[in-house]
């Protein structure tokens, strides 16, 4: 019999909520089968009191979402060879079950293609998971596992192979957007993503939109998005879609404006290298309910 996969976990900080880091790190040293190592990244700021074993690493400034997250990946060897899957939990969740991590290496283990998992996030008060934590565009039952086409960035596993493959978060983004571009390279390599409904992180309900800048990257980093992976014909049909579904949502004038100086931002600034997907990417996505141009 071969080995147990061994499970790593990264977690980023900004030293905020200190109570909440110390109940999801009792809740990942809580879970079944073998040890789960985890590092902690103070992203700009101090680490917290952590129990005896956690790694930290504190960086001397915040480097976004994906930064934070690929120096912690690194943390566990080159591409995080170290071990098999990481887990990336958000520092105010909560694991909702002790199985969890022994969930991900029988899935793992049981589908050689497949390379990241998208936990179902839950409010732990309610237990109502919120439509947009829902990867997929039929997400009127949250209960409903599937395959998907992009994932959460703060509820998933991934296998490490997948980052020796395709190479880790776009550091550049900062925060938006950044999952759904690892998922379109990792499916553009061949490997699957699956939305799991009983791998369960409780987070409070909030709105995406408490974040100062949200208006702002989401436009820019969709048109980012769009500029790195997509065929040359697939890039206005996508945008130009989002751009009506955005006027539809009639959002405020300053979220509006907020949001248009993101869009410009996204066609006059550098995006990275640009890879666009196989045709054949573009028909699996469609096939698996998600063309890319919505």
């Amino acid at each position: 019999m071969s080995a147990p996969m061994k499970v790593g976990a990264v977690i980023i900080t900004m030293g905020n909520r200190p109570d909440e880091l110390r109940a999801l790190l009792d809740s990942v040293a809580g879970q079944e089968g073998g040890p789960v190592d985890v590092v902690v990244v103070g992203n700009g700021s101090p680490v917290p009191d952590v129990p005896a074993g956690v790694r930290t690493v504190e960086l001397p400034e915040n480097l976004g979402i994906p930064g934070g997250r690929n120096v912690g990946i690194e943390a566990f060897g080159p591409g995080g060879r170290d071990v098999d899957i990481l887990l990336f939990l958000d520092d105010d969740g909560l694991l909702a079950r002790t199985d969890t991590a022994e969930l991900c290496r029988r899935a793992f283990a049981d589908d050689d293609r497949l390379g990241i998992v998208s936990f179902r996030i839950a409010d732990p008060e309610t237990g109502v998971t919120q439509r947009r934590h829902v990867p997929r565009l039929r997400a009127s039952d949250p209960m409903r596992s599937s395959r998907v086409t992009t994932f959460l960035g703060g509820a998933n596993a991934v296998r490490t192979r997948v980052f020796a493959e395709v190479g880790g978060l776009p550091d550049e983004f900062f925060y938006a957007h950044e999952e759904t571009d690892l998922a379109w390279r990792a499916l553009d390599a061949g490997w699957m993503i699956d939305y799991r409904a009983d791998m369960v992180l409780y987070h409070p309900t909030t709105a995406p939109s408490r974040h100062a800048v949200y208006h702002r990257m989401v436009a820019r980093n969709r048109v980012w998005l769009a500029r790195r992976n997509l065929p040359a014909p697939l890039v206005p049909v996508y945008l130009g879609v989002w751009l009506l579904l955005t006027l539809v949502r009639r959002p405020s004038k300053p979220a509006l404006q907020a949001w248009f100086g993101g869009f410009r931002e996204g066609w006059t600034t550098a995006c990275g290298p640009r890879r666009p997907m196989k045709w054949r990417t573009v028909w699996r996505l469609t096939r698996l309910g998600r063309p890319p141009v919505i």
